[in-house]
């Protein structure tokens, strides 16, 4: 698929937005803290477990201390696992794909509180809450 001119300066426009949110100029896997240690050029650090990324968690320490910074800075590259993670989305939080994602935070959906689910825990108990189960006898 040949790229037109116009494409090409819309991509660079992009980049160069993208960039000055934050790019990586260092990357280190702290060893110590389990954790994933980005500088960024505005003088900002940046700090993740490793166990949060998709990818990483459960890597060996050597393999995980190997980090390629992307020319463009926004993004960074573990060869000896083949991962990469796009910069601005760790900043985000998110920490790689939709099924990751899923999995990590899907058992903290539960607990979750709101305010439509505090109304009806107070609805039950002025009912006199939970029923009781029956006791087979």
């Amino acid at each position: 698929m040949a790229i037109s001119k116009r494409q090409f300066d819309s991509a660079k426009v992009a980049m160069a937005e993208a960039r000055q949110a934050g790019h990586a100029i260092a990357a280190r896997y702290d060893r110590r803290h389990g954790r994933i240690v980005v500088d960024l050029h505005n003088g900002m650090q940046i700090a993740t477990p490793s166990s949060l990324i998709e990818g990483l968690a459960g890597a060996a320490p050597t393999d995980l201390a190997t980090i390629e910074i992307s020319p463009g800075g926004l993004g960074l590259h573990w060869p000896r696992l083949d991962v990469d993670v796009h910069l601005p989305s760790l900043m985000q939080g998110l920490f790689g794909s939709k099924t990751w994602m899923a999995a990590l935070l899907g058992s903290q959906g539960g607990r979750a509180t709101s305010e439509p689910k505090r109304a009806a825990a107070r609805q039950n108990g002025l009912k006199g809450g939970r029923p009781r189960k029956a006791v087979a006898t």
